[in-house]
């Protein structure tokens, strides 16, 4: 299936027939889906439905066994990875950082690309205000100069975001950035989303989540993943509806959309 989104240009992510194949087994299964400037996509499913290999497929993290990629208009295949990777933002929750790095410091980590500061490096000044602007449009302002040891996972999250943002990078691509969050911290974590997308109108961003209540109210669009194929893509309304959700978890699943938000539960009638 194929979803191409509107028609704002060229994207910014396509993957065209793609198969994915390790140790024989079939991970992903003629993918085809498109990401335009200024759209906001959830990747949704159940374990194993090959929604992170994807992701990393979209963040140039690994090659197709068959098919195409094609990264901010770079083939895989035909460009060097390493170079592209620092236009993409990418945050994932096995963020391998031990040190005690403040808020800031790990912000800035996203200038030079690396995990920990890098020896003889220092930001530029521009490097700074940006990383003091990234923490105030995300809320986090006060985590300056709190220990990374010390931040809770919702805390870590946001300061993620930020640093992924530091390099201006025109896709950012959030692996369950809410999984294991208490409601609190949930909320806050979408809120900063929701208001980043209206601040860089011009951004894509790809989310993978198993659930619909951690989508934030910005995403544009949703893709549905089973068994390594794509169930639905489209516009959101029309992917996350209680039909087709209840195919793609093979589960009865009724979906209320409210205030800009999802909602799922256990279905007791069949699905509409």
């Amino acid at each position: 299936m194929s979803a191409h989104g509107t028609d704002q240009g060229s994207p910014v992510i396509e993957a065209a027939d793609v198969d994915l194949v390790r140790s024989g087994k079939r991970i992903l299964d003629t993918v085809n889906v498109a990401v335009r400037p200024g759209e906001h996509w959830a990747l949704l499913g159940p374990n194993g439905a090959g929604k992170s290999t994807l992701l990393g497929l979209l963040g140039a993290q690994q090659h197709p066994t068959r098919g195409s990629v094609t990264v901010l208009g770079h083939r895989l295949g035909r460009v060097d990875v390493r170079e592209l990777r620092g236009h993409i933002g990418h945050v994932t929750p096995h963020h391998d950082l031990r040190s005690p790095l403040s808020g800031r410091n790990v912000v800035l980590t996203g200038a030079s690309g690396s995990i920990e500061l890098p020896p003889r490096w220092s930001p530029t000044p521009e490097q700074e205000r940006r990383a003091d602007s990234l923490m105030e449009s995300l809320g986090i302002a006060s985590l300056r100069e709190a220990p990374w040891t010390t931040l809770s996972h919702g805390e870590r999250g946001r300061v993620l975001i930020a640093r992924a943002l530091m390099p201006t990078p025109r896709l950012l691509l959030l692996d369950e950035p809410a999984a294991g969050l208490d409601v609190a911290a949930r909320e806050q974590l979408l809120s900063s989303l929701d208001r980043l997308t209206h601040e860089r109108p011009e951004l894509a961003t790809v989310l993978v989540t198993h659930h619909l209540e951690e989508l934030p109210a910005s995403t544009t669009h949703a893709a549905l993943l089973r068994g390594g194929q794509v169930v639905a893509a489209g516009e959101s309304g029309d992917v996350l509806t209680s039909k087709l959700v209840t195919t793609c978890f093979d589960h009865p699943i009724a979906i209320e959309h409210r205030d800009g938000r999802w909602n799922a539960r256990a279905g007791t009638a069949g699905p509409r």
